[in-house]
């Protein structure tokens, strides 16, 4: 500002030397510089310099300065205009700060005495509102955490209205306390009203602790963002703490887990965003591996109790085959498959919630034991025909049961009929690539000697893919049930 105003802020600071210093702290809202100058007379003075709150600075004048005539008194008629103006510029949603002087004698000045209970009697220069605009892309950001579930609360030490009404715009929206107000609540009643509250302004480091254990009893999880030294305590004390990698503060991203490296909100959203692709890939990939393991263990139970191929349905090397060639490649198409749709329209699941829940057990249980079925029934209708062939059939309607099966793990909802795995090449590839070994292992002679497989006619492809299908139908049947109920439960109550 003063570079705007044509001063040379170098020049300044090397014409009229810094003395002393009051540091800013939240806890009184201001910063006061001691220099030495020469008042209007060619006085040497030791001056007070202070930028601060308004209602802050307001309150420890004496005087206020007008162009060409001597300071006036300040009354409580005009301080109430001055607080009115502020409220107004704040109201527009403008960062308001006043800057003030005082004037000390050099000859009792002591720059290591008690100098903040100098800061008194100032005389008002100027009211200052700063357009500080929110960044374009943190109103869609907050739009998308609000879609996903996730509650957006404003913790500043700006006043109460400025910080409303950047909320307002941002669409954090809820009630605006002031941290007085918010330390007046007492626990028992705070802990009902958190969920309306969504701005909390001038707040102390004990406030924002205070919110973020608050909101921890209620089994949140809580992420606090912040770039001052105020901001390191309730960093460390949330759930995950991240600090902002341009204008934090050394200490705050000791204290945090997360440093921003731009500065911008709407990485966070895209960081949960991206956890969240991650969990539910693992949620997919886990659902895959357990119907697998739950199928060979049917499968062997099965042949064992009907005494189909001897109780041994798959040979050793068999086993190794179909686990490492055949579902390696399709749990790693689960598990880097790309970001489904309306994944941040969901919302977070419980913190206590398992991974996987009895009635998805209880599905996975039920698939798997359909694919041993019918792997065992058709090595038993086989088994006349020769051995090999029982095992070969065997071997390819598992396969591809398991490759079936892991394109309807991609969604525990949706519909595995759309079109977006053709345009992903690595699924593509993946699956590609286990349903070519399963058919290059019916038709390789070393494969066959090594696995104990033959080729299969093309009547006994048709029926090992016809098993394959009728598995995807039935977890499609499933998912309609599962659509329809959500949509039930979202449907508003009329």
């Amino acid at each position: 500002m003063a570079e705007k105003g044509g001063i040379h802020v170098d020049s300044a600071r090397e014409l009229f030397p810094r003395v002393a210093e009051v540091p800013f702290d939240a806890e009184y809202k201001f910063m006061a510089t001691f220099h030495n100058m020469t008042d209007e007379q060619g006085k040497p003075v030791v001056r007070c310099c202070v930028k601060g709150a308004p209602d802050v600075l307001i309150a420890r004048a004496g005087y206020y300065w007008l162009p060409g005539r001597d300071p006036a008194a300040v009354t409580d008629e005009n301080r109430k205009l001055a607080l009115a103006e502020n409220d107004r510029m704040a109201a527009a949603g403008e960062r308001v700060m006043v800057v003030a002087r005082r004037d000390f004698d050099p000859t009792t000045f002591d720059p290591k005495g008690n100098l903040l209970d100098l800061v008194q009697d100032l005389t008002l220069l100027a009211m200052v509102g700063i357009v500080d605009p929110p960044r374009a892309e943190a109103k869609d950001a907050i739009a998308r955490c609000h879609s996903a579930g996730i509650q957006v609360r404003m913790i500043t030490g700006d006043h109460a209205v400025t910080a409303a009404a950047i909320g307002h715009e941002l669409g954090i929206e809820g009630q605006a306390l002031t941290g007085a107000q918010f330390a007046a609540i007492p626990d028992e009643q705070l802990k009902p009203q958190l969920d309306q509250i969504g701005v909390v302004a001038r707040v102390t480091p004990e406030d924002k602790i205070r919110l973020v254990t608050m909101l921890q009893q209620k089994d949140n999880i809580v992420a606090m963002t912040g770039d001052g030294v105020n901001d390191a305590p309730a960093l460390k004390k949330a759930d995950i703490g991240v600090a902002m990698g341009i204008t934090g503060t050394e200490v705050s991203k000791g204290a945090a887990v997360m440093i921003l490296t731009d500065d911008n909100f709407a990485t966070i959203v895209k960081a949960v965003e991206y956890g969240r692709n991650i969990y539910n890939n693992l949620f997919n990939f886990v659902r895959f591996q357990m119907g697998q393991l739950v199928a060979y263990i049917t499968c062997y139970l099965l042949a064992a109790f009907f005494f189909v191929l001897g109780g041994v349905p798959f040979a050793a090397l068999v086993i190794l085959f179909l686990n490492f060639l055949i579902s390696v490649p399709v749990a790693m198409a689960l598990g880097f498959d790309k970001p489904t749709s309306g994944l941040m329209d969901k919302k977070p699941r419980p913190l206590k919630q398992p991974l996987l829940s009895t009635s998805q057990w209880v599905r996975i249980a039920f698939l798997g034991i359909l694919m041993a079925i019918a792997t065992v029934y058709l090595e038993a209708i086989y088994e006349e025909a020769g051995v090999t062939t029982a095992a070969t059939m065997g071997f390819v309607a598992f396969a591809l049961l398991s490759i079936s099966r892991g394109l309807s793990a991609r969604s525990e909802t949706e519909t595995a009929f759309d079109r977006d795995i053709i345009h992903d090449r690595n699924q593509m590839f993946l699956y590609s690539m286990a349903l070519l070994i399963t058919i290059l292992a019916t038709e390789l002679g070393f494969l066959q000697r090594l696995l104990g497989l033959t080729s299969l006619s093309g009547d006994q492809w048709r029926i090992c893919i016809a098993a394959a299908i009728a598995l995807l139908l039935v977890d499609e049947v499933i998912k309609v049930f599962l659509r329809s109920r959500l949509h039930d439960v979202k449907a508003p109550v009329t």
